[in-house]
């Protein structure tokens, strides 16, 4: 296929002629309306080919190659032909090996003008979860490009691991690891700047957020479950949720265990609290419990009003 042929569409009506040349697998048809329609290789047909754009062979004029063979010194007279035949080699350009430069609109979808942004991890084989490599995707499910930059944090010091830009609606393949190198996911920190190309949009903040990966999720499997993003169950952090980020619970241990902890045992571990304290303390309670309770029962502090009543009432 050259530019300038003329091709049908195998699997639509129509058709039209070849303008240009996105990649090797597709090539751009510009219909009867003047519309560039990206289409496969495979899924068009050539029905008429123009000779007239066919790639042209570079040559070298005769008349330069002559005066250039004449100023360089040759020793005979089969070098001096050699020199003339090289500089007469013909080349051939391939339209398809030249740079892209053509960039595709990015697909956008009705509601998706929030970010959200997930990291998903999903299983070679779900059923041997402590054997089978895992792969790391960033999604961006909205219709903002994102320009990220995903750091490693070890102590008061961060190591680059991941900078890209996301297309709008696409998942990004990050890597592939095996369990033993969980420990490099614990703890990370995501930055992200949000735009659109071409057109207006709504600026977003730029945001930080703060990931923490729990290694034993990648043990259970319940935390691999069905998404929108894979066709294969998915382990799916929120990073960002309707263009907030998400922050993770993290709890304090000393806490948690002395809230889980029973309250005579808190008191007797109380190193600051003598026996015969704790032994006050106890009695205190015992005597709030049994202490009288003093109810006044004159009428006016029972009833609110005394219309409609006698004295003998009252």
């Amino acid at each position: 296929m050259k530019l300038g042929d003329k091709v049908r569409f195998l699997n639509d009506v129509g058709g039209g002629t070849i303008t240009g040349f996105p990649d090797k697998q597709t090539v751009l048809v510009c219909d009867e309306d003047g519309f560039e329609i990206p289409t496969l290789r495979k899924d068009v047909v050539v029905i008429e080919t123009d000779d007239y754009n066919l790639a042209r062979k570079v040559k070298t004029p005769k008349k330069r190659a002559t005066e250039e063979t004449e100023e360089r010194p040759a020793t005979s007279v089969k070098q001096a032909l050699a020199v003339t035949d090289e500089e007469e080699e013909e080349e051939e350009v391939d339209l398809a090996d030249r740079e892209m430069s053509y960039r595709p609109m990015a697909q956008e979808r009705r509601g998706a003008d929030v970010l959200n942004l997930s990291l998903a991890f999903v299983p070679a084989n779900v059923k041997t979860l402590s054997e089978t490599d895992f792969e790391a995707y960033l999604v961006n499910d909205s219709n903002y490009y994102i320009h990220y930059t995903l750091f490693a944090i070890e102590g008061q010091t961060a190591t680059l691991r991941y900078e890209g830009e996301l297309m709008p609606n696409t998942k990004f393949f990050l890597e592939e690891f095996r369990h033993e190198d969980l420990q490099e996911w614990g703890n990370l920190v995501l930055h992200t700047i949000a735009y659109k190309r071409g057109k207006a949009f709504l600026p977003k903040s730029p945001l930080q957020v703060r990931v923490h990966v729990d290694g034993t999720k990648f043990y259970k499997l319940h935390s691999f479950r069905e998404s929108a993003f894979f066709t294969v169950p998915a382990y799916v952090m929120d990073l960002v949720k309707d263009d907030l980020p998400v922050k993770g619970i993290q709890v304090d241990a000393d806490e948690l265990r002395e809230a889980l902890m029973p309250h005579n045992e808190a008191e007797e571990n109380n190193p600051l609290q003598s026996g015969a304290g704790r032994r006050a303390a106890r009695n205190q309670q015992k005597k709030d419990k049994n202490a009288l309770v003093e109810v006044d029962l004159h009428a006016s502090e029972l009833l609110d009003t005394f219309s409609g009543l006698e004295s003998r009432d009252i």
